[in-house]
């Protein structure tokens, strides 16, 4: 789970900012909040609204350059690529700040890195809790790297040297969670549950998806005996699509129409035996076609195609592929994974753009849903949207929805309904589209658009 994300100097981020899904001091929808953990809960949705270009998506795209730089890292002698906050000269030439809290494996932890294109200037990882925090590293220019806590829990003189000869060996431009991820140090220590459980958290935990989020494998994990046909069938009847059912063709993994680094990329997320996932479901841009990609109990892949079934006159049934769906569908299929992956509890989405192509109703119900059926659950839904449908305080508590806002140099501002003094039983969308909460557009006078032809 995310506790918090804090900002500074990234695209339109200007000054630090922090993104919090700590509870505030309401007490209405409790089911909304998680169990708590070492004396912290968490809220299980956030809603971000805001203009156009005011920061929306640059919050989102700053979640995912963590988590990217965590598991992927940068090529030696490469420059981290990134933009900083460019409409002040100080900022560019500045480093920027990103920190992750987070829950995970039943502790709290504050896990982040200051960074320009060069390289990596701090990085830290604490054990945190309500009143104490716990160092179990830190890497700055002046301490170079203090490790003392992690060497304490593994005593032998060659996993000390290992462990110190990793964290030497880590390139000025690399994290030290990356550079531990890159190499086999599992077999040649003790313990560094900390640092896997911050990895495992990037890998197997945190999603994100954007609106054209399409050619990447969504990996999801089924329960034990669930049948896949019959819970896609009766999702799509829920969300009522019109089809009648699904049907799987087999087909060859290594002949779907995929570029060869997707193709290894879901490889190793299924065959990996640090992922917790068991399915990739792939919407293919190459071949407009849908695929379920499973890791079989004999370590392998196999592939289905995805057909849906529809009722022709006279009680045949003819099978379409999912190109032939509309696109309300289409999104309706990429967020059924992100659905079962919810209910299995321990997974934190970050959405930008839910609403693309989904009435109205529909996404609201979708909110409903998810929260009348979450209240044992322990995972996350976190969305940038423009759907004002949703801003009622019958789905949602007050802390549960931020705003984004641009000020006057271009820098984006966040702030949290919470901040405002209003009833709990006050109905706000009409307010925010009035622009009370800010995060509207500011639109110019269209007068003054002299270019335009007049039309008489």
């Amino acid at each position: 789970m995310l506790i918090r994300f804090t900002i500074e100097n990234f695209l339109s981020f200007k000054e630090r900012q922090t993104f919090s899904l700590l509870p505030g001091k309401g007490t209405l929808k409790s089911n909304h909040k998680t169990k708590s953990v070492k004396g912290i809960s968490v809220l299980k949705t956030a809603l971000v609204y805001g203009a156009n270009a005011s920061g929306k998506s640059n919050l989102i795209k700053a979640i995912e350059f963590g988590r990217k730089t965590v598991l992927k890292g940068t090529k030696a002698e490469q420059p981290i690529n990134f933009k900083g906050f460019k409409l002040d000269s100080k900022y560019i030439k500045g480093n920027s700040y990103i920190e992750y809290e987070i829950q995970h494996k039943g502790k709290n932890y504050a896990y982040g890195f200051v960074f320009n294109s060069k390289e990596i200037i701090d990085e830290w990882l604490f054990e945190i809790n309500k009143k104490t925090e716990l160092k179990i590293f830190e890497r700055s220019k002046t301490i170079d790297f203090d490790l003392s806590y992690i060497l304490k829990k593994n005593n032998k003189k060659e996993e000390k040297q290992f462990i110190e000869f990793t964290a030497k060996g880590t390139p000025r431009n690399q994290l030290f969670l990356t550079q531990i991820r890159n190499t086999n140090v599992t077999d040649n220590v003790s313990d560094i549950s900390d640092l896997l459980n911050i990895i495992d958290w990037f890998q197997n935990v945190l999603t994100v998806i954007y609106p054209s989020s399409k050619n990447i494998g969504k990996k999801f994990e089924l329960l034990e005996n669930t049948n896949l046909q019959q819970l896609f069938t009766e999702m799509l009847d829920y969300f009522d699509t019109g089809i009648e059912g699904i049907d799987f063709k087999n087909v060859d993994f290594d002949k779907i129409q995929i570029p060869e680094e997707i193709r290894e990329e879901i490889k190793n997320d299924l065959l990996n035996e640090k992922s917790e996932k068991n399915n990739v479901f792939l919407s293919n841009p190459q071949d407009d076609k849908y695929y379920v990609i499973s890791r079989t109990t004999d370590n392998e892949l196999e592939a289905k195609l995805l057909k849906t079934r529809h009722k022709v006159e006279g009680g045949t049934f003819e099978l379409f592929d999912l190109v032939d769906e509309s696109d309300g569908t289409r999104r309706i299929m990429d967020l059924i994974p992100l659905i079962i992956d919810f209910f299995k509890g321990s997974n934190v989405f970050v959405i930008d753009e839910i609403e693309r192509s989904l009435h109205p109703n529909l996404i609201k119900d979708l909110f409903e849903f998810i929260l009348n059926k979450c209240e044992h659950g322990n995972s996350q839904l976190i969305v940038a949207s423009h759907e004002a449908t949703l801003l009622t305080q019958k789905l949602l508590r007050k802390d549960e929805i931020w705003f984004t806002v641009k000020n006057k140099v271009g820098a984006t501002k966040l702030h949290s309904l919470e901040d405002y003094n209003v009833r709990f039983d006050k109905e706000i969308m009409k307010d925010y589209l009035l622009g009370r909460f800010k995060g509207v557009p500011k639109l110019g006078n269209r007068n003054n658009l002299t270019i335009l032809p007049l039309i008489e």
